[in-house]
């Protein structure tokens, strides 16, 4: 079958010098991997002629197809707290834009397509082990319900790359509603080009937020929008673990899964990227990490909000002082529902924290305490069963306060806690094998990993938490 994309791709039509017209580097022996048969549907792509020779061609960037408009795009970002004026896509290329079956504008990257004038002595290349949990963990955020890029593909080079030692290269084909961050902002604030600054407003303003008016608009659309995300990331104990602005996407979107991971035991202040070593992206610092980096989206903003530059400053700080009060909403709207709440009362922020609290002062298991809760079973998952007692009698006096019907709330806490998430060590394991040319794990847990709300005996082992020898304590950069 003839492979056709209907490219549409209003990025290149923006000034060119917000982004670098490069073909991908051609790999030597491309085999496909995974190609995501569901995403390419919403895509309104033919998974078989993906499949085929042209199809892996250009899913491993040896071929640009008809229509196509490859670029690298450039951007700038605070990475740990430190500027750096000029980061850009290192190793990836935008191909294009399609416009999906349900009319959503949708970017199509290949990650890990080559050198770029961004990559910084880069290879621009990526190994094997990021592409699969990239590919993993965004498709199980996006089974949680959680907004994300997703992953088309992924596909062996046929190359090795260098890293720590020689390691198997392969590309991921990633999706994104688009590939622009806090950091394209910046880099057109810190070169005072208000004309390539202001083409970006009106472009982010269309494709994402088309309510907004103008540059305060988009200010507070995206800070609405980070809220809701990072309050659905505390919910199933996701630590992005590099949340550097030039990683927050503008469309409110999870991007750039890096050293990412999924808790197991409860504790606040869990950290597992190798790079993270003071604790800036602990998991209980994503919500101020978050408005830090919308903070400097507003300072980027400001020459597209007026000549009153001190009434700009005063009506963006406002903007961003809501931030607050809009996670603590969205935060208690996901963890009511996983506790099995549907009204409110005041003292239920106190309920869930006194619950928290319990759960790491004791280990107890993140996504399994919270599934038990459901189940009826919560108690035996406190390595001091005390510690449960103590609290479980005000959650019942809540729940009857509630006047839910049990069988409904079972259901919404089941709706609300899933059985499964890609745990470490799972991840890890996956890819081990596939290093070693077993892909067999890697399908399993795409399998369990898709249908996370759902307890199937053939997936048990996904959901039980790892064993001491089995703990993966640090992840790491694909880079």
């Amino acid at each position: 079958m003839t492979l056709t994309l209907p490219f549409d791709n209003s990025y290149a039509r923006l000034p060119e010098r917000m982004f670098t017209p490069m073909a991908p580097t051609p790999v030597r022996a491309p085999t496909l991997i995974a190609l995501n048969d569901a995403l390419a549907a919403e895509l309104g792509l033919d998974a078989d002629a993906l499949r085929g020779p042209e199809g892996v061609a250009m899913l491993a960037g040896n071929r640009v197809p008809e229509g196509a408009a490859p670029l690298a795009q450039a951007y700038a970002g605070h990475q740990f707290g430190g500027w750096s004026p000029q980061l850009g896509d290192g190793r990836a290329i935008l191909l294009g834009e399609i416009v999906d079956t349900a009319g959503h504008r949708r970017d199509i990257q290949l990650k890990g397509a080559g050198r770029t004038p961004y990559s910084r002595m880069g290879d621009g290349r990526a190994w094997l082990g990021p592409v699969l949990r990239e590919y993993i963990v965004s498709e199980a955020m996006h089974a949680l319900g959680i907004p994300t890029t997703r992953a088309l593909a992924a596909v062996a080079t046929g190359e090795d790359v260098f890293r720590e030692s020689r390691l198997p290269g392969a590309v991921l084909t990633r999706v994104a509603a688009s590939h622009i961050r806090v950091g394209t902002f910046q880099y057109f604030a810190a070169r005072r080009d208000t004309e390539a600054l202001q083409a970006l407003t009106d472009h982010a303003i269309a494709r994402h937020y088309p309510q907004a008016e103008g540059a305060m608009g988009l200010l507070q659309a995206a800070v609405a929008a980070q809220a809701r995300l990072v309050a659905q990331w505390m919910g199933v104990g996701f630590i992005h673990g590099v949340m550097n602005t030039d990683n927050m996407a503008i469309s409110g979107e999870t991007i750039d899964y890096g050293p990412c991971a999924f808790m197991d035991r409860y504790h606040p202040q869990t950290v597992y990227s190798s790079i993270d070593q003071y604790g800036r992206y602990a998991f209980n610092k994503q919500a101020d990490i978050a408005v830090w980096n919308l903070a400097q989206l507003g300072s980027a903003l400001l020459p597209m909000m007026g000549a009153d530059e001190n009434a700009a400053i005063e009506e963006a700080t406002a903007v961003l002082h809501a931030f607050p009060d809009l996670f603590k909403e969205e935060w208690l709207a996901v963890f009511r529902a996983k506790i099995g709440l549907s009204t409110a009362e005041p003292e239920d922020p106190e309920l869930i924290h006194q619950l928290l609290d319990r759960m790491s002062a004791t280990g107890a298991d993140f996504t399994n305490t919270f599934r038990a809760l459901a189940e009826g079973t919560a108690r035996g998952q406190f390595s001091d069963p005390a510690a449960f007692d103590g609290w479980a009698e005000a959650w019942q006096a809540r729940l009857a306060r509630d006047g839910q019907d049990v069988a409904a709330r079972k259901a919404r806490m089941r709706a609300a806690n899933p059985a499964i998430i890609p745990r470490n060590h799972r991840v890890e394991e996956v890819i081990q094998a596939g290093v070693a040319g077993d892909f067999a794990p890697f399908n399993k847990l795409m399998n369990a990993v898709q249908q996370p709300y759902e307890e199937k005996s053939e997936f048990s082992d996904y959901a039980a938490p790892p064993k001491p020898s089995e703990e993966v304590r640090q992840t790491f950069c694909g880079t």
